[in-house]
């Protein structure tokens, strides 16, 4: 099997690894759980094993058969260095040289670091939603909360890959403190993580951001408008882009978009009121057209697509 490449996305939880042809398509998926307190060298060394197993059960040849690695890791990074430097939601991954880790198991395979909302964004633009688009914006909502953006159909990634951390955006300064030290943030009100921690806060025991979003739909008391509450900030979330962007689409992903057309079509609602341009009301939301798989083809098409 020839020109495949390898993705892995990292995640606060969960870490993907994937072999993607060069169309886009999914072959083979492995997941381990990404474990925060191990020392990050276990666990890429789990994570090169497993690409290993996955390269070896569909005959593809790390030499001429794979065109290369890329690896999404959450913010901050540094893709100069190839490091990732210090994500609030692994604190154990401090100035961890994850390029130069994987090269050792991999000596003559090109890898390619990138944030891993900047890498769903160029999966999005290469089979996604946002294939015909040359502006547009995509915001994961999961553990975490970030985003990628696409100006003129390029890629904006910033100087050391961290452009897009969306999720450390103000949106209530006398909200929850967040992992960053800073009050009220985007990640620290609307992703799954602050779903879970504060729906079952309210509910007075623990549930699951699934079980949460059941409570919603059957009109809660408390968990209904609680969720409600939750639905507009991501509408605060997409408005705050489309004033800095002024995108042709946003594209939503991350398991907290699973809630469906509850999520979306309040964000929608928030934005035709309260986008500056009337134009900028209009701006098409989307879910994800690539469903959960967005990290780890984006990851590859840190290979395939750029």
């Amino acid at each position: 099997m020839s020109n495949m490449a390898i993705g892995i996305d990292i995640g606060g939880t969960k870490t993907a690894i994937g072999l993607v042809n060069q169309d886009g398509q999914l072959i083979d998926k492995h997941v381990l759980k990404t474990e925060g307190e191990k020392p990050p060298h276990e666990m890429v060394a789990l994570i090169a094993k497993s690409v290993d197993m996955i390269l070896n059960e569909n005959g593809c040849d790390k030499g001429a058969g794979l065109s290369g690695i890329g690896i999404g890791a959450p913010g901050p990074i540094d893709i100069i260095k190839g490091e990732v430097t210090c994500p609030p939601n692994l604190p154990a991954w401090r100035d961890t040289p994850v390029v130069k880790w994987m090269q050792h198991y991999f000596p003559n395979t090109r890898i390619r670091l990138e944030n891993d909302a900047n890498a769903a964004a160029v999966a999005e633009k290469w089979v996604g939603q946002a294939q015909s688009c040359d502006d547009f914006v995509y915001m994961t909502i999961s553990t975490g909360i970030g985003g990628g953006f696409y100006v003129n159909s390029r890629p904006v990634f910033g100087y050391r890959g961290n452009g897009g951390e969306v999720g450390h955006i103000v949106v209530d300064s006398s909200g929850p403190l967040c992992t960053c030290g800073q009050r009220g943030c985007f990640e620290a009100i609307a992703s799954g993580t602050a779903i879970q921690e504060q729906g079952s806060k309210l509910a007075g025991r623990t549930l699951t951001p699934k079980e949460i979003f059941e409570r919603y739909l059957e009109k809660d008391p408390i968990l209904h408008p609680y969720l409600t509450n939750v639905f507009e900030k991501i509408g605060v979330g997409c408005v705050t882009m489309i004033n800095l962007f002024d995108p042709e689409l946003i594209v939503l992903g991350g398991g907290v978009t699973n809630m469906g057309e509850p999520l979306f079509a309040a964000a929608r609602s928030y934005t035709e009121k309260f986008a500056l341009n009337p134009a900028g009301r209009k701006t098409p939301i989307v879910p994800s057209g690539l469903d959960q798989d967005t990290g780890v083809i984006g990851a590859a098409a840190l290979i395939q697509a750029l």
